[in-house]
């Protein structure tokens, strides 16, 4: 059965997956067995997509009715071929200016980041298909509707993305405390891919190692960090304030 954005029930979340719905994370219960179980694995892990295991009570707090231990969440937008909305940026004459973000994890913080990346004329976000933040209720009442007006792509890796971005001229700068570079040095009137990290660990070391620059905002009190939803406003609006 299906109910708002969620699906419940076995057979009913492997019809959604085979008719290709945007299903954004499968929640399965810890300890599920039977045939129907090993079913829905099979195709959630070929078709890559999201999950995890929670406890029944997770479950049960969805929904009331029979879930057979699995109930899945489906995406109020449709996801944008990353390939093809760069190609689609580049050739149309705009200075692209796109949004990566490397396991960002919170709901609201990437409703707020939405947000500020629709007000700031951001080409697209690009986010990682497993471990990122779901784009769920709380991601469109967060993001005030801006998620039905920013081209979001969902990427088996990161990585790949950036070298993909580089490959067609588009500079990746990541927001990392870990560099002596301040966002003022950064040249933002050119192509440019700004990669923000997630909320507890920051960017991957594995990624920071292939980016083309690295920049830090300056910070004079003392809890040393910001929220990364208001970290990636500060970072847009340079690039606003240079392109003028």
């Amino acid at each position: 059965m299906e109910n708002e954005q969620h699906i419940f029930g076995i057979r009913a979340i492997l019809e959604a997956i085979r008719n290709k719905q945007e299903i954004d994370k499968v929640f399965i219960q810890k300890d599920a067995q039977g045939d129907l179980m090993r079913d829905l694995h099979k195709a959630i892990k070929k078709e890559n997509i999201n999950f995890s295991y929670v406890p029944v009570e997770k479950l049960n707090r969805f929904t009331k009715l029979n879930h057979q231990g699995a109930v899945a969440t489906i995406s109020p937008v449709k996801f944008h071929d990353m390939e093809s909305l760069i190609t689609q940026v580049t050739e149309s004459g705009k200075m692209p200016l796109f949004l990566i973000l490397d396991q960002l994890s919170d709901a609201r913080n990437f409703g707020a980041i939405i947000r500020t990346a629709e007000c700031t004329g951001v080409n697209g976000i690009i986010v990682q298909k497993a471990g990122s933040a779901p784009v769920n209720g709380d991601t469109v009442k967060t993001s005030a509707g801006a998620v039905f007006n920013v081209p979001i792509c969902k990427v088996e890796h990161i990585k790949d993305a950036i070298f993909y971005l580089q490959g067609s001229g588009i500079k990746t700068v990541a927001a990392t405390e870990k560099t002596e570079s301040s966002i003022y040095d950064i040249n933002f009137k050119e192509p440019v891919a700004i990669i923000m990290g997630s909320e507890d660990r920051g960017i991957n070391p594995s990624v920071l190692k292939i980016v083309d620059e690295k920049a830090k905002l300056p910070m004079f009190g003392s809890i040393g960090s910001l929220n990364v939803s208001v970290a990636c406003g500060a970072f847009l609006y340079e690039a606003v304030r240079q392109r003028g």
